[in-house]
């Protein structure tokens, strides 16, 4: 409806430059949206604001002109001007009749769109270190992450989804000396223990693993433990390899998957680090000082230039997120969306100015960053903190077996991401209209449910016989219906350009509860049989619509509750 809209006014504006009322030139960016009370119409456009001082006119003026010149469209009921130049836009039935049409017709596509037009966007999340179980906070990060990416590629772009596993470094080392020293039979609360030794449950199980000698299979690849606790790199090879196995499954179990797996270390392994402090200082923009090299990193928007190599030979942390972010450039991405944490935020700055300095096209902005805010778990009121096996936080797979897989998607994206979150367990776990989850699946289940009593009764469904009847659907709870299931392709638009998936469950809710609205007021099955097709019809479109919001933020969407 909106791009329809867009088109009939663009089309008036081409009228209007014809006829010499609009001079030449091309016209600002003018914006149709959805009026805040729908007495004043349906659509709104500002277009006659923003080209009156061009066109030397009054804006109410050239609104009028430019009403004139709007070719007619069935879908249009009427326009008014209101205000000092808007041009309000008052929709027909038959609008929304041909957005139910749409809804069944496209199907499982209704809601995509081709702004991305098969161009191809990396996004990267979670990127947990593999030194433990994933915590609540990279659940967050799974599910703000997932649910962007299925949104651009709804928006119609080529999604990479990227998993940057940081298994170089001291925290791998640490990792290494604690499984190390478990396999010894050292306790966490002996005094031989490593001072910053990992002290969960878990390192005791991956060091009984290491000890007998078993095999683990991780990201296509086969590590067979040597046994020998002597053997630190051994270790180190061994307890990244479980631990990585330990992350997918916890992964595939919130039913998120990855298409690349790009290790830290091979950024050294092959060179890549060194090559792009190479092309850094090639370029100008590094410089020794006190037996380091710095990266000028000033000049590119950075609050201090940034130290590249210390003085004993070893590179700071953000030199290897320049020189990753540097192959997802190589590698095509157009567009890369990186998901972290709001801890990280200091370090943004330095890598973009890195990439900027290394002069090989990158656009500033690029990579964008999409910071998450903690989470906090409740259960009976009170706040969640430790999981036994990890020893010291509550574990992403402890959420999803209290909670289950759809509420802990559900509540961990239905927030802005930059919001802290309070994750209720008990509302989560709540099968009760409190419960967004529920109440959203429960209208996908309902109209299943009214299909399934149909079948009951010996009644068929003619969907082509609704559709030809929709005019029958004249109340005024139909057609608030109707009007939030034509939101649907402008929500996925919005996300997709905003980055923020949450809008997604925001438009959800509405429209389960405009259809719970519309059920607990009608019948469905009637003896009318146009009018029962054509409340089946719309009832039908709704079950599309949720099922294929539901797929955008990774929740099922159940037949029967």
């Amino acid at each position: 409806m909106k791009a329809s809209l867009q088109t009939l006014v663009r089309r008036a504006l081409d009228t209007l430059h014809a006829d010499g009322t609009l001079p030449p030139g091309e016209a600002p960016a003018f914006v149709v949206e959805r009026t805040k009370n729908r007495t004043h119409g349906d659509f709104a456009t500002n277009a006659a604001l923003l080209l009156a001082k061009a066109a030397g006119r009054k804006p109410r003026e050239l609104a009028a002109a430019l009403v004139a010149a709007l070719p007619t469209d069935a879908g249009v009921e009427r326009v008014e001007i209101a205000g000092p130049g808007f041009i309000n836009f008052f929709l027909s039935p038959a609008a929304y009749h041909a957005e139910v049409r749409t809804t069944l017709a496209r199907g499982a596509d209704y809601g995509r769109g081709n702004a991305g037009e098969g161009r191809t966007a990396g996004v990267e999340y979670v990127s947990a270190n593999p030194t433990g179980p994933l915590h609540v906070g990279h659940g967050r990060a799974a599910a703000i992450g997932d649910s962007i990416a299925r949104v651009l590629a709804a928006n119609g772009w080529r999604v990479l989804r990227e998993f940057y596993y940081n298994d170089a470094g001291a925290q791998i080392a640490n990792l290494a000396l604690s499984v190390q020293a478990r396999a010894r039979g050292i306790d966490p609360d002996s005094p031989a223990w490593p001072q910053d030794g990992y002290r969960g449950e878990y390192i005791k199980d991956v060091a009984r693993a290491f000890i007998d000698r078993e095999s683990v299979h991780a990201d296509g690849e086969d590590v067979v433990a040597s046994g020998d606790s002597d053997d630190l790199d051994a270790i180190r090879r061994f307890a990244v390899a479980w631990l990585r196995r330990e992350q997918d499954q916890d992964l595939r179990a919130f039913g998120v998957a990855f298409d690349v797996y790009f290790l830290e270390s091979s950024l050294y392994a092959e060179g890549k680090v060194e090559e792009t402090v190479r092309e850094l200082t090639a370029h100008g923009h590094a410089y020794e000082e006190g037996g380091a090299l710095w990266l000028r990193s000033t000049g590119f928007g950075d609050d201090k230039d940034r130290v590249m190599r210390k003085s004993d030979g070893s590179y700071t942390y953000f030199v290897p997120d320049v020189a990753y972010h540097r192959s997802k450039w190589q590698r095509g991405y157009e567009r890369a969306i990186t998901e972290l944490g709001s801890d990280h935020h200091g370090s943004l700055a330095r890598v973009r100015a890195g990439l900027q300095a290394l002069d090989c096209g990158i656009p500033k902005g690029w990579p964008e960053y999409v910071l998450h805010q903690m989470v906090t778990v409740m259960r009976g009121g009170e706040e969640v903190k430790i999981s036994k096996r990890a020893g010291s936080y509550l574990t992403l797979r402890d959420l999803i077996d209290e909670a289950g897989r759809d509420a802990t998607r559900w509540f961990l994206i239905a927030r802005k991401s930059d919001s802290q979150l309070v994750f209720d367990i008990d509302l989560a776990r709540a099968q009760s209209n409190d419960n967004p989850v529920y109440y959203v699946q429960y209208a996908h289940a309902r109209v299943m449910s009214v299909l399934r009593q149909l079948a009951a009764r010996g009644l068929a469904f003619d969907r082509a016989n609704g559709l030809a009847h929709l005019e029958r659907l004249d109340g005024e709870a139909e057609l608030a219906v109707m009007v939030e299931l034509s939101r649907f392709p402008e929500v996925v638009e919005a996300a997709g350009a905003s980055l923020e998936p949450h809008l997604v469950t925001i438009w959800l809710r509405e429209l389960a509860a405009a259809f719970h609205g519309w059920y607990n007021t009608s019948q469905f099955i009637v003896e009318d049989v146009e009018l029962r097709d054509a409340r089946l019809a719309l009832a039908d479109a709704v079950r599309q619509a949720l099922a294929n919001g539901l797929d955008l933020v990774g929740v099922s969407a159940p037949e029967s509750m």
